[in-house]
């Protein structure tokens, strides 16, 4: 049990390149399967930290690991979505262009300040997760980009707000910060209890 976390990391990785291979190659006929493969990609992401947690095995390390995973994860996913659905994805292309930049100046000042990538896992973050797993299941599974896309790319901004907030606050580099909120607890050198699912 104690290498399930590491294993549904590797499981994500696998999955990177296959979105858009399988977006290029096999096109629409693909749609539901890359739906079906992202949801066990997420169910992964979410069960990581759980079995991490519960048999002690929550390192810097895999947190680190974890999150860069993540990152590349959605990215492949977002990939798959502009081969299958161009025209929503050019439409919208300066929203989505803020998002990369956005998540640009996030790694920068996370470098600048403590010279590590961010790893935060902010429930922010996890809320933007969600919203893209719903605005990639609209336009993948459904051609339509419409309510769900926009909401995802509002969350999107406001969980980046969140996360430089966390990276100016902090006093030094900290993995898994719920919120900057959290961060200025530990700025403060305020104790407060995670709870056993957080990663």
């Amino acid at each position: 049990m104690k290498k399930l976390p590491v294993l549904f990391i590797i499981f994500r990785m696998i999955l990177i390149p296959v979105f858009p291979l399988l977006a290029h190659f096999l096109g629409d006929s693909v749609r539901l399967p890359i739906v079906i493969l992202m949801y066990l990609g997420l169910i992964s992401d979410i069960f990581d930290g759980i079995i991490a947690r519960k048999y002690h095995v929550a390192t810097e390390k895999l947190w680190r690991m974890d999150s860069q995973t993540d990152l590349f994860f959605w990215l492949s996913i977002g990939i798959s979505c502009w081969i299958l659905n161009p025209e929503i994805i050019r439409e919208n292309s300066g929203l989505i262009i803020s998002l990369f930049i956005l998540e640009g100046f996030c790694y920068l000042l996370s470098f600048l300040r403590f010279g590590k990538e961010t790893s935060t896992h902010a429930y922010s973050a996890k809320l933007w997760g969600l919203s893209l797993l719903l605005c990639f299941t609209s336009m993948i599974g459904f051609n339509y980009g419409g309510f769900f896309f926009y909401q995802a790319i509002i969350i999107g901004y406001i969980s980046y707000l969140d996360i430089i907030l966390i990276l100016l606050l902090l006093p030094r580099w900290t993995h898994d910060i719920p919120s900057c909120y959290h961060a200025y607890l530990i700025r403060k050198n305020i104790a407060f209890k995670k709870h056993d699912w957080f990663h």
